[in-house]
């Protein structure tokens, strides 16, 4: 019997099926590669965004601050470093209760409640709980046991001298960024280079790891030094203050010059102000006044224009002015000297502050060379201390007679302070003006040196024959009859010049009963090594630089010259009884005691509340403390062993209990 069903032909929609697989299999492709477009994608386009989010919900991190470079004085002591301190932060979103935290954490580091619940409320994932904290408040806020919390070390800026040289070497804020003097002008070299603190946490929000602060030496700002010295700088400030004191005054400044080189010693302003406790100071008493204020500088320019008129010839050492006794009418003003005065040489014009006769030698200077005389000394133009905001003075044409005669006698012109003892140290290195500087060398961690500055002729101002004679004139001061005898020193030539300048009413108008009285000396005159200037602004008891700031001028050079090691200028003569003493020939076995009874003799001259610095190079820390003790003089050490160097030096003549500064070391 025949089979039917396998003799059926196929059914026509067996074909229908092969393209229903196709299309299956073309749909199943096209979903493969839509997936691997899309894996591309994410991989490749979108891989720097998905990673960033993917880090920002297991990663922390944290900019911490590079190690700002030390800041150090011409003899390597330290005026500003840097220190290691703990910084707290925290996770709010980690925390159970945001308000009960705020609170503990006032409570327990004596802050505000609301300014930490406004920090954790702004902060997401990472606020500041308190930066630059103690190991016990460390302590206490781990003891709070409180999930989220994070440590770092961050660096924090510390002066080891303290008020010592705060104007000059500034200050820097809570961010670590220089806000005043050398922190701020110097704010990239010393700052560093930032990095970053990373950590890393759980699906819970549990930190597994925590990476330790980076290697500080990788991440350290550049070394400053400085030409101020430590010594020299405290001397200053000392003096400074108690000249201010005694005047009622209320501010002042000094500088110390090295004339040959250009070179600061010392810049003191008053009053002072702590950098490790800005927030207790006025802002107003943190400004280095000395370097950056103008100021009126009154009849220490008389100085300038005896030298302009010697050096165009206009005037001879020998000739003589008439000062009027004492009033010259010049327009519609009068000129005043202190006292009358007749006919005086320019040797007695600087010697008893004349400002008629100054102005007269101004007038036959003529305007143009006056004004020219002025700028060749330096003034009218910045002094270049890399101090942001340092004043150019100003020097005026004089177009009327009165204005010429005012700025003869330092009325109606300005400058600063800096301006003022550069130009002076023209005249004491022997008429060439030498660019002053504060910045020695600046170093990067690599050994590098990023600037150094040298000593920098800037012009020939006068010959050297008419700085000589001015400076010789200028000894006059100091002598009977000068307007500054308190100036004077035993054991060395000085040269200065008084000033007493009047202070500008900026509400009123014109002069105000104010004043501002200064003094500035070369010293020694015959071969200078250093130039002092003090001022003291609005002083009440006098105001005359010669009783004013001449005490201080003498303080600070008693000890430069002793820490310069500067031979005087000529021997003390000894007392009568002592020279007898000494020339009386005595047996060697009495030797001792005849060398004894001299330097009694001596002691018994010495002025009252004065003392000789005893002699202690050699002998241990305790026994030169003990003898300076003894001696009513307080000493301060530096090192350990055997003193090695003392300062003030040893036969130097002190007030009692001025400070000794020994410096010991371990002899190998």
């Amino acid at each position: 019997m025949r089979d039917f069903k396998t003799t059926r032909a196929p059914e026509p929609n067996t074909k229908w099926m092969r393209l229903r697989v196709k299309l299956l299999a073309g749909f199943f492709v096209c979903l493969l590669m839509a997936a691997f477009g899309r894996a591309v994608f994410l991989q490749v386009v979108e891989r720097d965004k998905l990673r960033g989010m993917a880090q920002d919900q297991y990663v922390r991190q944290i900019e911490i601050p590079a190690r700002r470079g030390d800041i150090f004085d011409r003899r390597g002591s330290p005026l500003a470093q840097s220190v290691e301190v703990d910084s707290i932060w925290v996770d709010p979103s980690l925390l159970p209760d945001v308000k009960d935290t705020a609170r503990a954490l006032a409570r327990t580091l004596k802050l505000d409640p609301n300014d930490v619940l406004n920090r954790l409320t702004r902060g997401r994932r990472f606020a500041w709980v308190k930066r630059q904290v103690t190991p016990r408040e460390v302590e206490a806020v781990k003891a709070l046991g409180l999930p989220g919390f994070g440590f770092t070390k961050e660096p924090k800026r510390f002066y080891p001298q303290r008020e010592l040289g705060a104007h000059v070497v500034g200050m820097v804020g809570l961010d670590g960024h220089g806000l005043e003097g050398l922190e701020m002008a110097f704010e990239d070299e010393l700052s560093g280079q930032n990095s970053r603190l990373s950590g890393f946490r759980d699906a819970k929000g549990r930190k597994l790891l925590m990476t330790g602060a980076p290697d500080t030496q990788d991440r350290q700002g550049a070394t400053v030094t400085l030409t101020l010295d430590r010594h020299l700088q405290y001397v200053a400030e000392k003096a400074l203050s108690r000249a201010v004191v005694d005047a009622q005054a209320t501010a002042g400044m000094a500088i110390v010059m090295d004339p040959l080189t250009g070179e600061l010693l010392a810049i003191a302003n008053e009053p002072r102000f702590n950098p490790n406790a800005p927030e207790k100071q006025a802002r107003a008493g943190m400004r280095n006044r000395a370097a950056l204020d103008a100021i009126e500088p009154g009849s220490t320019m008389k100085s300038f224009v005896v030298a302009a008129a010697l050096e165009q010839k206009v005037i001879k050492p020998e000739d003589s002015f008439f000062c009027e006794n004492g009033s010259w009418r010049v327009g519609k003003h009068t000129i005043h000297d202190t006292h009358e005065h007749g006919w005086l040489t320019p040797k007695g014009v600087l010697q008893v502050s004349s400002n008629i006769c100054s102005a007269k030698i101004a007038q036959l200077l003529g305007r143009e060379r006056f004004v020219k005389s002025y700028r060749d000394f330096g003034f009218g133009e910045r002094t270049g201390l890399a101090l942001p905001g340092e004043s150019r003075g100003s020097i005026p044409f004089p177009k009327a007679e009165v204005s010429l005669a005012t700025q003869a006698f330092g009325q109606g012109m300005t400058a600063t302070a800096v301006q003022m003892a550069a130009a002076w140290s023209a005249l004491a290195n022997g008429g060439v003006l030498m660019r002053p500087y504060l910045v020695s060398k600046v170093v990067d961690p690599d050994g590098v040196v990023l600037l150094e500055n040298r000593p920098t002729e800037v012009r020939r101002v006068v010959s050297p024959q008419t700085a000589r004679t001015v400076v010789s004139m200028l000894e006059s001061v100091v002598v009977k009859g000068g307007t500054a005898t308190k100036a004077a020193m035993e054991d060395y030539r000085v040269a200065g010049k008084t000033g007493t300048a009047q202070k500008v009413d900026p509400v009123a108008g014109g002069y105000s009963d104010k004043r501002i009285a200064s003094f500035v000396g070369v010293l020694p005159a015959e071969n200078p090594r250093a130039v002092i200037l003090v001022i003291v602004d609005e002083p009440k008891t006098d105001v005359y630089g010669g009783t004013v700031a001449a005490p201080a001028f003498k303080e600070i050079a008693t000890a430069a010259m002793a820490h310069l090691a500067v031979p005087p200028s000529r021997e003390v003569p000894l007392p009568s009884s002592a020279v007898l003493a000494a020339a009386v020939p005595a047996p060697a076995a009495k030797a001792v005691a005849a060398r004894a009874v001299v330097e009694e003799v001596v002691t018994e001259n010495v002025e009252p509340g004065s003392v000789r610095v005893p002699d202690v190079m050699g002998q241990a820390g305790r026994e030169a403390v003990t003898k300076l003790l003894s001696a009513a003089l307080e000493p301060q050490l530096s090192g350990s062993g055997r003193v090695v160097a003392q300062t003030p030096a040893a036969g130097s003549l002190v007030e009692k209990g001025a400070r000794v500064t020994l410096e010991l070391a371990t002899r190998q």
